[in-house]
C-alpha cells in the first residue's frame, strides 16, 4: 500500500470518528413541558422559596415557544432573585430581559424594579454615596420615560426621601467642618443644600448654620441676609428663633414663648365669650 493511499484512509477514518463524536455531543435533549415548569415555579414562589422559583422560571423561559410566556417567565425569575436580595443577579437578569424582550408589556415594571433595587441598597448618609446617587439617577430616568404611571407616583415619593438623604449627607459634612473650624468648606456645603435641596427638611438648619458662621466671622450683613430668608420662609421654626438669638443677644426665646402663650390665652378667652353671646 502506497503512502498516499494510507494517508487518505487515515484522514477518512478521523473525519468519520469526529462526525460520530460530534453527533453524540450535540444531540438535542428532549424538550421539557414549560407549563409544568412554570407551575413548579409558581408553587415555589407562593411558598417563598424564591431561589428554586427563579431556577424553574428560567427553565420555563427556555422551553416556552410563545414569546409572551417566555418573557413573563424571565421577569418572574428576576423578581424571585430580588425577593431573596440577590440584587446583582436580579439586575443582570433584568437587563437581559430588557434586551431580549424590548416590546414586552412588563418592560415598565422591569425599569421600576431596577430603580427599586438601587433604592433598597441605600445606606445611611454617612456611608457610601454611590448607591444613593445611582438610585436618584435611575428614578429620574424612570420618571422621564413614564411620568404618569402608578409606579411613577411611588418613585416620586422615594425620590423625596433620596433628596433628604443627599441633603443630610451635605449637612453631616458641613457640621464636621464647623467642628474643626473650617469655615469656607462648611459654607460651601451649606450652600449646596440651599441651592439643590431647598425642598428638604434640612434647609432650615442649613440657613441657621450660615447665620451662625457669618456672624462668627464678623460678616453681619451676610448673617442678616440668611436670617431674613429663614424668617421669611420659616418664621415659626425653632431654627429661626435660634438665628434671631444669634443676632439679638438680649433676645429671650423662653420669654417670647411665654408672651405668645399669654396672648393666645387672651384670644381664647375672648372667643369663648363671643361663642357664649352667639349661643
Amino acid at each position: 500500500m502506497s503512502l498516499r493511499i494510507f494517508k487518505s484512509i487515515l484522514i477518512i477514518f478521523f473525519l468519520f470518528s469526529c462526525s460520530k463524536k460530534d453527533e453524540l455531543i450535540y444531540k438535542p435533549s428532549d424538550k421539557k413541558n414549560p407549563y409544568l415548569l412554570y407551575e413548579e415555579a409558581i408553587n415555589a414562589f407562593d411558598k417563598n422559596d424564591f431561589f428554586f422559583a427563579s431556577k424553574k422560571f428560567a427553565e420555563a423561559e427556555l422551553n416556552f415557544e410563545e414569546i409572551d410566556l417566555a418573557a413573563k417567565s424571565a421577569i418572574m425569575s428576576s423578581f424571585s432573585l430580588y425577593g431573596i436580595n440577590f440584587y446583582d443577579e436580579a439586575l443582570e437578569s433584568l437587563q437581559r430581559y430588557l434586551k431580549t424582550y424590548p416590546a414586552d408589556k412588563n418592560v415598565i415594571y422591569a425599569h421600576y424594579l431596577i430603580a427599586i433595587i438601587y433604592f433598597e441598597q441605600i445606606s445611611d448618609e454617612r456611608k457610601d454615596l454611590k448607591p444613593l446617587l445611582e438610585a436618584d439617577k435611575r428614578i429620574d430616568s424612570f420618571l422621564k420615560k413614564y411620568p404618569d404611571t402608578d409606579y411613577g407616583m411611588d418613585l416620586r415619593f422615594k425620590k423625596d426621601l433620596i433628596q433628604n438623604q443627599l441633603a443630610a449627607k451635605e449637612l453631616f459634612i458641613a457640621r464636621y467642618y464647623i467642628s474643626i473650624q473650617k469655615w469656607v468648606p462648611a459654607i460651601n456645603r451649606l450652600k449646596i443644600i440651599i441651592k439643590d435641596y431647598d425642598k428638604t427638611i434640612f434647609i432650615e438648619e442649613a440657613l441657621h448654620r450660615l447665620v451662625e458662621i457669618h456672624y462668627h466671622l464678623g460678616l453681619e450683613d451676610e448673617a442678616r441676609k440668611y436670617a431674613k430668608i429663614l424668617g421669611y420662609n420659616y418664621n415659626s421654626s425653632e431654627w429661626f428663633k435660634q438665628s434671631y438669638k444669634v443676632l439679638n443677644k438680649n433676645y429671650d426665646i423662653k420669654e417670647e414663648l411665654k408672651s405668645k402663650e399669654e396672648m393666645l390665652k387672651k384670644e381664647k378667652n375672648f372667643f369663648d365669650k363671643i361663642i357664649k353671646i352667639i349661643k
